[in-house]
């Protein structure tokens, strides 16, 4: 037992280093994350700007998140053979460059392709996958709780550049909104890559395998094959983000058609985000503790029928409500199959693997974002596009609950 903990401290696992790495990778994943919520707060001004529909001011959230979808599986290839330093420094250039470009773009499409190329496709691509495979290398018996802080990034990222950005427009306009968060991204991100030079630690010599439920029959109760596994995982990270789009993408837009203004919908972005945060951390410990594929499948649950609330609801107060309530059912979701992965796949083959479940859920939300925002043209009303979400939301659900039937816990135990 001593020869493993002194193990443990000279590698570097679950060390006073690594939690100070985790810190600084949670800044970092905060910062690059304004891409995940700029389009959206300034998709009314670019709707207006352009003189474009709701759907097609929905674009450039869209190309954004097909960018990071095909960037994400790139750039977690690039941190597995090169380490995750590499990647950021690409993250670092594109989010100044395109941020930049878009403050200056002259047209809507200019605007939605520098969103797919720079600050999705090279720039959040390049820290969100990779800070969160890095991470999970530095953590053993608080794993979970590691990756759902640095994954916290996006939401963190979602509670505080809202409402700033929003405050910059207001200030002056969108283009120069853009031009400052280009700035501060560079400014803040540079100097905290200085804390990030050391190796990710070699696995523990300790043998570890999934644990299954028990009474688990070995004969016929099996493993899937891993590709089997791969793909199920992407599959139900595209549905759990159509789902999850609705709300997070349009609850701007949706307060400003109920004639609520676009603040209102700012702050309820916000607290559904820091909502989030809390339900992220505390899922995080709940799969440290009984593993995460049963996460998965609570946190899935609990989506879908907050996602029902939505429905029932449009006076101001109670979408505060519901936004909140939101935050907390969904956010212990996307973790986990970080989880998922490292307890099933070799760590060798971390960042590449989680990049592409995460490329899945971007994929999601693009589609559900636009999805979103196309029928709600047709149809004038939000209602169709929750129910479209609660669709894909029980997809998610018989993919989770398919999964813990058959594997069990997915948490690790020594063998």
């Amino acid at each position: 037992m001593t020869s493993i903990a002194a193990d443990r401290a000279s590698e570097g696992l679950d060390s006073r280093y690594a939690w100070m790495r985790l810190i600084v990778s949670a800044l970092i994943t905060t910062i690059a994350g304004v891409g995940f919520w700029s389009s959206v707060v300034v998709l009314p001004a670019v709707e207006a700007d352009f003189g474009a529909s709701r759907g097609g001011a929905s674009l450039p959230y869209f190309a954004l998140m097909t960018g990071f979808a095909v960037g994400g599986i790139v750039m977690g290839r690039l941190s597995d053979r090169f380490g995750v330093r590499l990647t950021l420094s690409i993250g670092l250039v594109s989010l100044f460059v395109g941020y930049t470009l878009a403050g200056l773009s002259t047209s809507l499409w200019q605007y939605a392709i520098i969103h797919g190329v720079f600050i999705g496709g090279m720039g959040a691509s390049a820290v969100y996958g990779p800070m969160i495979a890095d991470v999970s290398r530095w953590f053993d018996k608080r794993r979970g709780i590691a990756v759902s802080i640095v994954a916290c990034g996006s939401y963190f990222a979602g509670a505080v550049w809202p409402s700033a950005i929003q405050a910059m427009v207001e200030q002056w306009d969108w283009r120069t909104a853009y031009l400052a968060t280009g700035i501060i991204c560079f400014v803040t991100i540079l100097p905290l890559m200085l804390f990030l030079r050391r190796q990710a630690p070699e696995e523990p010599a300790v043998v570890r395998r999934p644990v299954r439920r028990a009474g688990a029959n070995p004969e016929t109760d099996v493993d899937l094959p891993l590709p089997v596994l791969q793909g199920l995982l992407i599959v139900a990270g595209v549905a759990c983000c159509v789902a999850m789009a609705m709300p997070q993408v349009h609850i701007v837009a949706l307060c400003t058609q109920l004639g609520y203004g676009a603040q209102a919908g700012v702050q309820m972005l916000s607290l559904m985000l820091i909502t989030g945060i809390i339900s992220r951390l505390f899922f995080g410990m709940v799969a440290d503790r009984i593993g995460p594929l049963p996460t998965l499948w609570v946190s899935s649950i609990l989506q879908g029928l907050s996602l029902f609330l939505f429905l029932p609801f449009d006076g101001l107060a109670p979408l505060y409500l519901v936004s909140a309530l939101f935050g907390l059912a969904q956010g212990g979701i996307v973790p986990t199959y970080a989880l998922i992965i490292r307890a099933f796949f070799p760590a060798k083959e971390a960042a590449g693997r989680i990049g592409l479940v995460l490329s899945a859920t971007l994929i999601g939300m693009a589609v559900g974002g636009w999805m979103s925002g196309e029928i709600y043209d047709y149809f004038l009303s939000y209602g169709p596009a929750f129910m479209n979400g609660i669709a894909w939301n029980i997809l998610n659900l018989s993919i989770a609950t398919f999964l813990f039937l058959r594997l069990g816990t997915g948490k690790l135990a020594t063998a």
